[in-house]
């Protein structure tokens, strides 16, 4: 059952969490064994003090009691079972130290206690649980095992809250979809398998109830997996795998408490019954935003119920031997799945809501996002290197990074690809800057809205004389202006650059000098994201160069004048000359 579970557990919840649900299901069978061992069977099948725990049987030797090292492995199984249904319905968010705690509770205190009230003395002549004496009736564990371990679950599910982004406000739940689901249909089959032997040995005994307690085993399982397929079909259109997994485990545990006592037929029903009480629970839960990672808490104790009371609506009453009336039987079966509600879900709650005020049961929100593998573990994957390279890029635009290539992996296939376009992009990219760098022009980027400015190249911080740092502290706004004495306006700047080509403005250098600068600003997205791409010339000697041409012409004009006027002169004077010479003759 062990190994089912953690296949299931682990194929259900997402990769970055996948090893501390596996490693908490190897832990907590680590732990309930050694204390169900220690004391926990004491208190459950040692001597009853007034049908309410047992106090005989401390620290098991078996060196010469093969029949008690018997009865130990096989009961033993079942308390591991009831501790691991907490660790689906809570994964992901829970820190490992807090489970640890929480399967020590559950397999040293809760579950003996009330195992000995059903089941006490039953590795000996007669029962001698307060429960078992009423006449409740749980034959391999539907409320024992399912029911406690799913209350126990729930208790703990109220006090940690669910996972990140499964409940947003005013929003519909948000499915968060297992890894790996062929795993967790590995993990059904495997539990199938050892459900067959907790049922079919629950006699205690090899007889002729076994075939048809196994019989009657699988075919409630069936008809759980089928009913849910069925269910899921008409909501959504679909087979989901997650309800045909669920449904057939619901069956198994409705069919759990009664299949020594119903006939085939009866054993169908129950297993249909069962997987709709569950998705009837998974509904419940999902409209109180109690977010259970696996169902566990449908399967386990909503199935686990239904399967306990239906012992009083269909169970032989001769093979059950209490002695009751059916409606006697369903009385004391509703007071039993009751009573376990009571001390399950009660008792974990208070406990664990006066633990929390001194070790925090739940990992930071950062911790959560990161996966547990690697918070609570330090157990990185492939997925987890790929993604810190993304991440590491995302925040440094550290191009040259490489993802670690794990080969004959799909990541590592995934991981050698990116690789590759991350070369081809840095190349691209070097080639672009060189340009951008070597160019005798400053350019700059910077924001639509606020005018920031972004980005720069050398040619910007040798033309203004700003520092780098500092320039991407100031708006484009501060570096030009219309004139020497005004700055430009940040609202119009847009409208009046942006379309008129290149336009002579003032710059203004950082130590208040003022100089004449051609600017061509165009438009560019990044994504869904615009900014604006300036070039700046500094056309300070092209003025000056054109002034000289003015002057030079301008002086040009002049010696032509004077030239002019100078011929005029001297033929002025030699009219004159004439004038006198004729005058004289």
């Amino acid at each position: 059952m062990q190994p089912g579970f953690m296949c299931l557990e682990s194929g259900l919840t997402r990769s970055k969490n996948s090893i501390n649900v596996a490693v908490k299901n190897l832990a907590d069978f680590g732990v309930s064994v050694a204390l169900f061992w220690a004391f926990g069977y004491a208190l459950m099948f040692g001597g009853s003090q007034l049908g309410l725990w047992g106090q005989t049987g401390f620290f098991l030797n078996f060196e010469s009691t093969p029949q008690v090292a018997a009865f130990f492995i096989f009961q033993v199984m079942f308390c591991s079972t009831a501790t691991t249904i907490v660790s689906g319905a809570v994964a992901e968010r829970l820190k490992f130290k807090a489970y640890l705690i929480i399967t020590a509770i559950a397999s040293g205190l809760i579950y003996p206690i009330y195992g000995h009230w059903v089941w006490g003395g039953a590795n000996g002549a007669n029962m001698t649980g307060w429960l078992a004496k009423l006449g409740f009736v749980d034959f391999a564990g539907s409320t024992v095992v399912h029911s406690i371990g799913g209350w126990i679950a729930l208790a703990t599910l109220t006090l940690v809250g669910a996972r990140l982004g499964r409940f947003p406000k005013g929003e519909p739940a948000q499915d968060i979809h297992g890894s790996n689901l062929p795993f967790s249909v590995l993990g059904a089959m495997l539990l199938w398998f050892g459900w067959l032997g907790f049922n079919g040995g629950s006699t205690l005994a090899i007889n002729d109830q076994v075939p048809q307690i196994i019989a009657n085993t699988i075919l409630a399982g069936v008809a759980g997996m089928l009913t849910a397929g069925v269910i899921g079909w008409q909501r959504r259109r679909l087979p989901k795998v997650e309800l045909l997994i669920n449904g057939s485990i619901a069956g198994l545990v409705a069919i759990t408490a009664s299949c020594h006592a119903v006939d085939t037929l009866i054993a169908v029903i129950i297993g249909g019954i069962g997987a709709a009480v569950m998705i009837l629970c998974i509904d419940i839960l999902e409209h109180w935003r109690v977010d259970d990672a696996v169902d566990a808490v449908a399967v386990h104790a909503g199935a686990g119920a239904w399967g306990t009371l239906a012992v009083g609506l269909f169970a032989n009453p001769d093979t059950l031997g209490t002695g009751l009336s059916k409606g006697q039987q369903i009385l004391v079966q509703g007071l039993g799945v009751s009573i376990g509600f009571i001390w399950a879900f009660g008792l974990t709650w208070v406990i664990l809501k006066l633990l929390n005020h001194f070790l925090t049961l739940r990992v930071s929100p950062k911790e959560e996002e990161l996966g547990l593998n690697v918070s609570e573990h330090g157990a990185k994957t492939e997925i987890y290197d790929l993604v810190q390279v993304m991440e590491y890029q995302s925040a440094t635009q550290d191009l040259s990074a490489r993802v670690p290539v794990h080969p004959f992996t799909e990541v590592g296939q995934i991981a050698a690809r990116y690789n590759q376009v991350m070369e081809t992009m840095e190349e691209a990219v070097s080639h672009n800057n060189a340009i951008v760098r070597t160019a005798s022009d400053a350019i700059i980027t910077f924001s639509p809205s606020s005018l920031q400015i972004l980005t720069t190249n050398p040619s910007a911080e040798n033309i203004f004389g700003y520092p780098p740092d500092q320039l991407t502290q100031m708006a484009i706004t501060d570096l030009i202006g219309w004139s020497s004495e005004s700055k430009m306006d940040r609202v119009n700047i847009l409208s009046q650059l942006l379309d008129a080509g290149a336009k002579e403005v003032i710059g203004y250098r950082v130590d208040g000098s003022t100089f004449p600068v051609e600017v061509y600003i165009t438009k560019a997205n990044l994504g869904s994201r615009p900014f604006y791409t300036g070039t700046f010339r500094d056309i300070t000697e092209r003025k000056q160069a054109e002034e000289s041409l003015r002057h030079k012409a301008h002086n040009e004009k002049l010696q032509r004048t004077l030239e002019e006027l100078q011929r005029t002169q001297t033929q002025l004077i030699q009219s004159e000359k004439m004038s006198s010479l004729g005058q004289m003759v």
